[in-house]
């Protein structure tokens, strides 16, 4: 068995879970989500328990069991905290500023590059070099912090870019000298 598939879910006091069919809806203090579930999984709400079973032991059958448990995981922890990914922009003259809900990323090109957010995401440029990405749906905000990443990766000599907060980036040494 599936160490992830075979978990159970505990519904938190104040989130609706309605399942129809192969479909659940998740409602809770910050919005909704919603997803369709494989066939070959089968869905079991008893009050706030909510767990998974699969009918075989086939390889892709035991996949699915695991990463649907996990998806409706993060739909109901979505619905009630929320994900949040900060990144931190490195390199001279490189900054960001809020513009309504959009960014405007100053990263070194000829022209400043604006982000616009996307439904579900909230952008937030905390000071010139640091910005939050929050939603309900984890996969939007990580789906956004990896193509504002992509505008400016961190290079390997000095470091110059946008990384996510905590990344290391593993540093390469200069030109040596013929000597």
């Amino acid at each position: 068995m599936s160490r992830i598939g075979k978990a159970i879910i505990t519904i938190p006091a104040g989130v609706k879970v309605n399942v129809n069919g192969q479909n659940i809806k998740v409602e809770g203090p910050k919005g909704k989500l919603e997803t369709t579930v494989h066939e070959l999984i089968s869905i079991n709400l008893d009050g706030d328990k909510l767990s998974f079973t699969r009918p075989n032991d086939e390889k892709f059958t035991r996949a699915m069991h695991g990463t649907t448990r996990a998806l409706v995981n993060n739909m109901v922890e979505g619905v009630t905290k929320g994900f949040q990914k900060t990144l931190e922009i490195v390199g001279v003259g490189y900054r960001v500023e809020q513009k309504g809900k959009d960014l405007n990323l100053v990263l070194g090109f000829s022209h400043p590059v604006i982000f616009k957010a996307p439904e579900g995401v909230e952008l937030k440029a905390v000071d010139p070099l640091k910005i939050t990405i929050s939603g309900i749906d984890k996969q939007k905000v990580g789906q956004a912090a990896a193509e504002i990443r992509k505008y400016r990766k961190p290079e390997p000599y000095k470091g110059k870019g946008i990384k996510y907060a905590g990344e290391i980036v593993r540093r390469k040494q200069g030109k040596k000298t013929g000597k």
